[in-house]
C-alpha cells in the first residue's frame, strides 16, 4: 500500500525520525497542529471552490438577465408588429366593406334600370308599330 507515493517501510522510518526529533511528550501537540493545518487547508480549498461556484452563479445570473432583456425587446417588437397588422386588417375590412356597399348600390341601380327598360319596352314597340303603320299608310296610294 502506497500513501503519497511512499511505501509502508518509508512511512515507518519517517514516523520514527519525527518521534526522535520532537519526543513522546510533544507528539500529541504536533498531531493537533498537523490536524488544524490540514483542516485549514481543506477550508481554504472549499472557500476557493465556493467562490468559483458563486462567480459562476453570478455569471449565469447576468446571462439570464441579458437573455430576459433580449426576450423583452423581442416581445415588444412582436407587439408593435401585431398592432400594425391589426391596423392593416381593420383598414382592409373598411375598404372591403366600402367596396361591397358600392358594388351593391351599383347592382341595385342596374336592376332598377333593367326594370324601367322592361316597363318601357312594350310602349316603344307600340310606338314603332304605329310609326310603321302610319308610314305605310302615307306611302300607299289611296284606294
Amino acid at each position: 500500500m502506497k500513501i503519497f507515493g511512499m511505501g509502508g517501510l518509508e512511512l515507518v522510518i519517517i514516523l520514527v525520525v519525527i518521534l526522535l526529533i520532537f519526543g513522546p511528550k510533544n507528539l500529541p501537540k504536533l498531531g493537533k497542529a498537523f490536524g488544524k493545518t490540514v483542516s485549514n487547508l481543506r477550508e481554504g480549498m472549499n472557500e476557493g471552490k465556493k467562490k468559483e461556484v458563486e462567480a459562476e452563479a453570478e455569471d449565469a445570473a447576468e446571462a439570464v438577465e441579458e437573455a430576459a432583456a433580449e426576450l423583452e425587446g423581442a416581445v415588444e417588437e412582436v407587439a408593435v408588429e401585431a398592432e400594425d397588422v391589426a391596423e392593416a386588417v381593420d383598414s382592409a375590412e373598411s375598404d372591403i366593406s366600402a367596396a361591397a356597399e358600392e358594388a351593391v348600390a351599383e347592382a341595385a341601380a342596374a336592376v332598377d334600370e333593367a326594370f324601367d327598360a322592361a316597363d318601357e319596352a312594350p310602349k316603344k314597340v307600340k310606338r314603332v308599330v304605329r310609326k310603321k303603320v302610319v308610314a305605310e299608310e302615307s306611302d300607299s296610294p289611296a284606294e
